[in-house]
């Protein structure tokens, strides 16, 4: 901090310099991430709603009014009636929650007290973050030939310490959707918690049903689900930070709610106290603005790019990793190694993500990536091969 004010002029001209560095989404070459440029208007409300805090609601109960209506309108989206939840920075701070929720009620209700985790292989790593953070075990099913994880191996691996099952609508590389159906069942037939990371595929997998895409029941529908992830601020093209957990029963809510007497609320089950309500209010507007019509038009398009992107890959010769369900293409070269592959991208001027789970390269076809970049994408990797 210097000692005396410096102008507005200079303070925007440095932070102008300091956003130069930045890679623009509209630029198109943002190839391996799960977020994208917000709407125009969903940025509009967020700045109009700066200052509220949803830490403390009866402060600011319209605020709190968009959040309560986002999980309401989410929630029929993932066919439930009633469910109970709250807007958070993202799928990480939303799984971080089902598994205190999935802890404190294996806790409280079973009395275990060493608690295990079954997580896919190809989970995100927010749930070691949660186990980290609360001493649980983590016991990794393994996948199917297919990428998706192994019915049986949960089977094995279920224990007297299990107080949770999680599974993937959406996988963070590969954008696969696991056996969520028959999940739901063992979690029913073994009283285990079981939680759902749709933070990628809930916002894009309601939608691509209603444009007639088959896709299995991954929500709510199935009685053994006992929470969801979402992120709006992926395909719902809301401002970061917006995502979203989701619960069956407001006991799992309560059995994390901690007391807080000075707030005009005495209880608060979020991990953050302090949560700006600029992108509840954001998201509501956009989610109105758009509609389900809006959606599922987006949801179209994206799906209309990746298959086009992943003809041309094959068509040059590249390897495709497994068959699109969403909007994620992995691919590799016959010879050249997946990393060397993705310093030679680099070097012009494509940022791709490497995935691990199998090692690949990874494009996630976003709403800020045109026909027109992959066109162009496509000529370079012509060239390369």
């Amino acid at each position: 901090m210097e000692d005396k004010p410096i102008s507005k002029q200079e303070i925007l001209k440095e932070l102008d310099n300091l956003q130069s560095m930045d890679l623009k989404y509209s630029d198109g070459r943002i190839l391996g991430s799960m977020c994208t440029e917000a709407h125009p208007f969903a940025k509009e409300i967020y700045f109009k709603f700066l200052d509220s805090n949803l830490g403390d609601p009866g402060l600011f109960k319209g605020t709190k009014k968009t959040e309560d209506m986002v999980i309401e309108d989410i929630g029929r989206l993932l066919s439930a009636d009633k469910v109970f939840g709250n807007m958070v920075t993202g799928g990480t701070e939303a799984n971080i929650m089902a598994i205190r929720a999935a802890r404190n009620y294996a806790r409280k209700y079973k009395g275990i007290k060493n608690g295990e985790i079954i997580i896919p292989e190809s989970a995100h790593f927010s749930f070691k973050k949660a186990a980290d953070m609360m001493d649980l075990k983590i016991i990794e099913a393994e996948l199917n030939e297919d990428y998706k994880i192994n019915v049986e191996s949960i089977k094995y691996n279920i224990s007297d310490n299990t107080i949770a099952i999680v599974a993937i609508a959406g996988t963070t590389e590969l954008g696969l959707i696991d056996p969520i159906e028959e999940i739901s069942q063992i979690s029913l037939e073994n009283n285990i918690f079981f939680h759902v990371d749709a933070a990628f595929g809930g916002f894009s997998i309601p939608f691509l049903k209603n444009c007639g895409y088959d896709f299995p029941e991954f929500d709510f529908s199935l009685p053994g689900v006992c929470s969801i992830t979402v992120d709006p601020h992926k395909m719902g093209l809301a401002p970061i930070p917006a995502g979203c957990i989701l619960f069956r029963k407001k006991e799992y809510l309560d059995v994390m709610a901690i007391d807080s007497p000075y707030l005009t609320i005495k209880s608060q089950s979020t991990i953050v106290g302090t949560r700006l309500g600029a992108a509840s209010a954001a998201t509501y507007g956009i989610m109105k603005y758009l509609g389900k019509e809006g959606y599922t038009k987006l949801a179209k398009e994206l799906m209309y790019n990746t298959y086009f992107f992943k003809s041309g890959l094959e068509k040059i010769g590249y390897i495709v990793i497994a068959e699109p369900e969403l909007n994620i293409v992995a691919f590799n070269h016959p010879k050249i190694e997946t990393h060397e592959l993705a310093d030679i991208l680099k070097s012009y001027g494509w940022r791709v993500s490497v995935a691990s789970c199998p090692l690949s390269i990874r494009v996630v076809l976003m709403n800020h990536i045109k026909k027109k970049h992959l066109n162009e994408l496509l000529t370079d990797l012509k060239e390369i091969f």
